[in-house]
């Protein structure tokens, strides 16, 4: 089985081709030029490895959360390529993608930084998502418990400092190998018409929550 493996959410963004359990070839997009070189790094790739793109068995794409950028060019790249081969999508996240890399754990709690002392938190239990949220730094210390969160980001280890973070390597491209085979395997593929982007972003009402909140605690406070 041949794949297609593309991850531009992070800070860099990485493209790899795998087969079975192999990596054949992967690359990285220096700094922020992921728009301007994904599609021509893989056709590189491709060519290299002699690879037509409907020989693939899926394209599989890391749809967020992340940098907004990042996860609409790669998302977009991804689901045209999977259009005009004819393959499967993949679409995985990257808070999933970190739990992988961080090893095995009964229950995973991966977490990013989102900013303004936000996170991007997740709970997997042996690899099955329980929830993905985007939460305050006191209600990830919450969920976590007597836990260990695993991250990728060290903003995160700063903006956590009452738990347990397991800081690993920020996961790449070729690290989505192992979970695109397994969701091939069990037919777990998407709707490239379908399927949209990760951002985990509030909804109105708990951002209006939230504020409304803040200022009944400032008013207590004056």
């Amino acid at each position: 089985m041949r794949f297609l493996l593309i991850h531009t959410a992070g800070a860099t963004g990485t493209v790899a081709l795998g087969e079975d359990a192999r990596v054949v070839a992967e690359a990285v997009l220096p700094g922020r030029t992921s728009s301007e070189r994904l599609v021509p790094e893989i056709r590189l790739l491709l060519e290299g490895a002699g690879w037509r793109l409907d020989s693939l068995a899926a394209v599989v794409v890391v749809h967020g959360p992340g940098s907004f950028t990042g996860v609409r060019v790669g998302l977009s790249a991804a689901k045209g390529l999977s259009e005009a081969g004819g393959v499967p999508l993949i679409a995985v996240s990257r808070l999933e993608l970190l739990a992988a890399v961080g090893g095995e754990k009964v229950v995973a709690y991966p977490v990013l930084d989102a900013g303004r002392g936000e996170f991007y938190f997740a709970v997997y239990e042996d690899g099955v998502r329980l929830g993905e949220s985007l939460l305050p730094a006191e209600q990830v210390a919450t969920a976590v418990g007597s836990g260990r969160a695993i991250a990728c980001e060290a903003t995160v280890v700063a903006g956590l400092p009452g738990i347990d973070v397991e800081l690993v390597g920020e996961p790449v491209a070729a690290d989505l190998l192992p979970l695109a085979m397994e969701r091939l395997r069990v037919g777990a593929v998407d709707d490239a018409a379908l399927v949209d982007a990760n951002y985990l972003r509030r909804t109105d009402f708990e951002i209006q929550a939230r504020l409304a909140a803040r200022a009944l605690k400032i008013g207590d406070e004056a």
